[in-house]
């Protein structure tokens, strides 16, 4: 947790909770596409000198925490992962019709929350939550 990161001469620790969905929450990101993504979210996050440090891909969203260098804005890093990913996407899945028009795969917004002091019970929820998704359904189920 206080491992800080370095250039000459300032030290830094910005790590950020990001969640963002596929447009009208469409759930596509099952199966080979949904492998597909985890390999690709790191390299296009190294291209921004950031570092995803843990990810999960849900059926209907994506969970991230990142670790993004002070001299990145956020959204910056955010635009660039979400466009390169549906660029990519859109090139490898386009001409298989799997609904995907153009390159608009990512609905326009995304949720961000600083982690701070908080990690380790940021990178619980990320890891947990497709369990507790499935739970709160068989809760509602019940009603």
């Amino acid at each position: 947790m206080d491992e800080y990161e370095s250039v000459s001469h300032s030290k830094w620790e910005c790590k950020y909770h990001i969640v963002f969905i596929p447009k009208c929450r469409r759930k596509t990101l099952y199966g080979e596409l949904r492998r597909h993504l985890g390999d690709v979210f790191p390299k296009l996050a190294q291209q921004k000198e950031s570092r995803i440090e843990e990810g999960h891909l849900m059926p209907d969203h994506v969970h991230m925490m990142i670790s993004i260098p002070p001299k990145y804005a956020v959204s910056q890093v955010v635009g660039f992962i979400k466009g390169k990913s549906a660029i990519h996407l859109a090139r490898v899945y386009g001409e298989k019709k799997r609904n995907f028009v153009g390159q608009h795969f990512w609905a326009r917004g995304y949720f961000v929350s600083t982690v701070g002091r908080d990690e380790a019970v940021i990178r619980e929820y990320i890891r947990n939550q497709e369990q507790e998704d499935s739970r709160l359904e068989q809760m509602n189920l019940w009603r």
